[in-house]
């Protein structure tokens, strides 16, 4: 059974597992106005292209797909839910991915959990749980509400965190009535009996740390968020502005073909 490490310390060094300095986050200096685009954030959701792929969510073996399984671009991020970075950055992203790559089909996007403390793997066990066509809405969720549930971890009893730390199904179900992630899930349309069940699988526990460890040793992963485009690591790319710089880089039309009209 892994040792998970706690959560002291987590708003301060959540984005990265040694020595990593906080990044910078921020959109830039984008224009405001004109067509939505990879390479204006900022711009206004006009002229949109059709929308045919945000809909589609599938399992994958190590996570879940998000889009058109043979676009052209295959994002992988690897994520922790315990990371402030990874919040930040799908509260800045998520609008124009959608939009302007994944709805389109030009982009798929498969998120892969970074399991570095035992809430991850509470956390992620839950948006695991239920219908795949329902996993951007849980997995989003509980991302953009990361200040509320991990502030409040956090602030637990230590009698609490070391029931939690165990890596136990009861440890999984005692932190998930604590910080609410019940109350979350049935929003959601999960059923209570369909969470228990899915905190106790201890077989799923397992597989998703084995899953996180292979991806750790074959994409290198000592920081979150990082990023694999058509199955190559992204190198020093963990936020927003520098993902949309790649991507918009990746996507630029060649100028001989614009030329040639071809």
């Amino acid at each position: 059974m892994r040792a998970f490490r706690t959560l002291s310390a987590l708003r301060v060094a959540c984005g990265a597992f040694v020595g990593l300095s906080a990044l910078a986050l921020g959109l830039g200096s984008a224009a405001p106005g004109g067509a939505q685009s990879l390479a204006n954030p900022q711009s206004d959701f006009v002229d949109l292209p059709p929308q045919a792929w945000l809909s589609v969510v599938e399992r994958t073996s190590h996570g879940y797909r998000i889009g058109k399984p043979e676009a052209e671009g295959q994002l992988i991020e690897f994520i922790s839910y315990t990371c402030s970075h990874c919040a930040d950055f799908a509260k800045q992203s998520d609008g124009t991915l959608d939009v302007a790559a994944i709805g389109p089909g030009y982009l798929s996007v498969e998120v892969r959990p970074v399991i570095r403390n035992y809430l991850d793997l509470v956390v992620t066990m839950l948006v695991q749980c239920g219908d795949p066509a329902g996993f951007k809405d849980r997995h989003r969720t509980f991302l953009y509400t990361q200040d509320e549930w991990l502030d409040k971890a956090i602030k637990a009893p230590q009698s609490q965190k070391a029931i939690w730390s165990r890596g136990t199904a009861e440890g999984r179900i005692n932190a998930a009535k604590a910080l609410g992630f019940e109350q979350t899930l049935v929003a959601k349309g999960v059923t209570m009996p369909q969470i228990n069940t899915c905190l106790r699988d201890e077989r799923a526990a397992q597989e998703i740390l084995a899953n996180d460890k292979d991806d750790r040793a074959k994409f290198e992963i000592t920081s979150t968020p990082t990023f694999a485009f058509n199955g190559e690591k992204l190198d020093e790319v963990h936020d927003w502005p520098a993902l949309s710089a790649t991507l918009q880089a990746r996507f630029r039309p060649d100028p001989q073909e614009s030329v040639t009209g071809g």
